[in-house]
C-alpha cells in the first residue's frame, strides 16, 4: 500500500506539471521547468550501443539527473563518447570478460542482447532501458512525453492480472474499477514489468517490414493495461522498466549475436520468460504509455538473416511457454527461472540443438547474477 500511495502522490504532481505547463513544445523546446525527478537514487537507465551516444543531447532534460550504465557492443577498442553532464559507467567486452570470467560466455555479443550486463552490474531496485536510435516522442497536444515518469508510474501503481477492467489502467488518475469488478481483487498484485510503445517506425519482423517499407505508427493510444494473466506477448526491449527486485533475474536476453543461429529473439526470449513467472509468482506486466519516438529502421534483409529460423521455431516455443508449469517449490525468480531452463532443455532440443546450449546459458547466467548480487540472493531465498 506504501507503493500505491507513492504512485498517487506522483501522478498528482506529474498531472499539475503538465496543467502548469511545464512541458509545453514551443518551437521544439521544452518548457519553463526542469521535469519532477522520482526515483533519482533507485533507477539505473541501461543503454546498449555502438556508436558515440549524441542522442543523449535530446534525452538531457529527463535522463540527466540518472545513474547510467552503458554496454558497448562490438571492438572494445573504440571510443564511446558520451555528452558531458551525465552521470554513468560505461563496460565494454573485456570488462565484461573481466568481471563474469567464463561465465561471460552467457552475455551475447555484437547484439543489443549485450544490455542485460547492465541489469546484473546495477545496484538499484529499478531499471529502465532505451534504444540508442530512439527520441523524445510528443503526444497529440504537443506536450513532450516524460517516457522515464510514466514507467516510474506504471511499477509504482499495482496491476490486475486476474481480472480485466475495461476502463484499463483503474490506478491511473480519471480511471477506476468499472461496475462488476470484483472487490476481492481490488488492491491488485505488485507490477513487475511496464512495456512501452513507439511512435513512427514500428516494431515488425523482418517479412512485415519488407511487405510494409513504407508504414509508420502515428496512432497515439492513451492507455496502460495490464496483461492478463495466461497470456504471453511479444515484449521490445528499446523502451523497457523494471523492478529488478522483483523480476531482475528473470531478464536475461539469451544467446543472440556472434557465433549463434538466432537474432531479434532476445527481448522477446526474456519477456516470456518473465511472462510465465511473473503469472507463477502472482506478479503484473503492464503495457501500453509511455511513447517513444523510434528513429531509425533498421535493414529488413538484415533482419531476415538473424530472424528467419525463429520465425520456424515460435511455432514450438511459444506453445512451450503457453504449457509451462512451474512446481510450488518455486517460490524465487532464481528457482523459477532454473526449472524453466530445465524444461528448456527437455522439450526444446528436439526443435534445435542451440537450445540445448541456451538451456545451459540461462542456468549460467542465474550463477553469475546470485555471485554479483549475494544480498539480494539471500533476501530472495527467505534469509536474512
Amino acid at each position: 500500500m506504501i507503493e500505491v500511495a507513492r504512485a498517487r502522490a506522483f501522478i498528482l504532481e506529474s498531472v499539475r506539471d503538465v496543467e502548469s505547463g511545464k512541458w509545453k513544445v514551443e518551437s521544439g523546446k521544452s518548457g519553463m521547468a526542469s521535469p519532477t525527478v522520482v526515483l533519482k537514487d533507485e533507477l539505473d537507465i541501461v543503454i546498449p550501443t555502438i556508436r558515440n551516444l549524441d542522442f543523449l543531447e535530446k534525452w538531457r532534460p529527463f535522463f540527466e539527473a540518472y545513474h547510467l550504465i552503458i554496454v558497448q557492443d562490438g571492438d572494445p577498442s573504440k571510443t564511446i563518447k558520451v555528452p558531458e553532464g551525465f552521470d554513468y559507467e560505461l563496460y565494454n567486452r573485456n570488462d565484461i570478460n573481466r568481471i563474469l570470467g567464463p561465465k561471460a560466455s552467457c552475455i551475447s555479443f555484437k547484439d543489443s542482447a549485450c544490455r542485460c550486463f547492465g541489469y546484473m552490474v546495477s545496484k538499484k531496485k529499478y531499471i529502465y532501458t532505451i534504444d540508442d536510435d530512439c527520441f523524445v516522442a510528443t503526444d497529440p497536444s504537443g506536450l513532450k512525453i516524460n517516457a522515464l515518469n510514466q514507467h516510474i508510474q506504471n511499477l509504482l501503481s499495482p496491476s490486475t492480472p486476474f481480472f480485466f477492467n475495461t476502463l484499463y489502467d483503474p490506478f491511473r488518475e480519471g480511471a477506476d474499477f468499472v461496475r462488476g469488478y470484483p472487490f476481492s481483487l481490488r488492491e491488485g498484485v505488485p507490477t513487475a514489468v511496464s512495456h512501452g510503445l513507439w511512435l513512427n517506425i514500428p516494431d515488425y519482423d523482418a517479412p512485415t517490414q519488407l511487405v510494409k517499407p513504407l508504414e509508420r505508427n502515428t496512432r497515439y493510444v492513451d492507455a496502460v493495461l495490464t496483461i492478463p494473466n495466461g497470456t504471453l506477448f511479444p515484449m521490445c526491449g528499446m523502451n523497457l522498466a523494471f523492478d529488478r527486485h522483483l523480476i531482475g533475474p528473470a531478464m536475461y536476453f539469451g544467446l543472440m549475436g556472434d557465433g549463434q543461429p538466432i537474432g531479434r529473439y532476445d527481448d522477446m526470449w526474456a519477456g516470456w520468460c518473465c511472462k510465465v513467472i511473473c503469472d507463477h509468482l502472482g506478479l503484473g506486466i503492464k503495457t501500453g504509455l509511455p511513447y517513444i519516438y523510434h528513429s531509425k529502421a533498421s535493414n529488413p534483409f538484415v533482419n531476415l538473416r538473424k530472424e528467419y529460423k525463429g520465425i520456424f521455431w515460435q511455432e514450438d516455443i511459444i506453445p512451450f511457454f503457453q504449457n509451462v508449469v512451474l512446481p510450488k517449490e518455486a517460490t524465487t525468480v532464481q528457482k523459477c527461472y532454473i526449472e524453466l531452463a530445465k524444461q528448456v532443455k527437455e522439450k526444446l532440443t528436439k526443435v534445435d540443438p542451440y537450445f540445448d546450449k541456451l538451456a545451459e546459458a540461462m542456468v549460467t547466467w542465474i550463477e553469475a547474477w546470485d555471485e554479483l548480487n549475494p544480498a539480494e540472493t539471500s533476501l530472495a531465498n527467505g534469509k536474512a
